[in-house]
């Protein structure tokens, strides 16, 4: 599957519960929707990753990948400590310039 470098370091990343790196392949002012809660900018995202790196340990694998320009689904198994492990969720992507813009998290 070809991942843009973004969605590559944040995939690492994610499965190093790495919650800076995670955080600084955001823009400053973008926005994370996911579990009904919106997180704006790099520093309640950097929370947000830690604080669900803590309590989850979520691993991402990639299934699919689709783009229409700035616009992009992943969709990827889900594993780690929470209720219904493993899931698939699409993580739909808004990157301008090599910086996610936008992340909304769906089942």
């Amino acid at each position: 599957m070809n991942l843009p470098k973004v969605l590559t370091d944040l995939i690492k990343a994610q499965n190093e519960f790495d919650a800076v790196r995670y955080a600084d392949l955001f823009s400053e002012t973008a926005v994370v929707f996911d579990e009904g809660k919106t997180h704006n900018g790099r520093l309640e995202i950097e929370r947000w990753i830690d604080h669900s790196n803590k309590n989850y340990q979520s691993a991402i694998k990639p299934l699919e990948y689709t783009e229409n320009g700035t616009t992009s689904i992943l969709t990827a198994a889900c594993s780690g400590t929470f209720p219904g492990s493993p899931i698939v969720l699409k993580f739909h992507f808004v990157i301008v310039e090599g910086q996610i813009q936008r992340l909304k998290v769906t089942d």
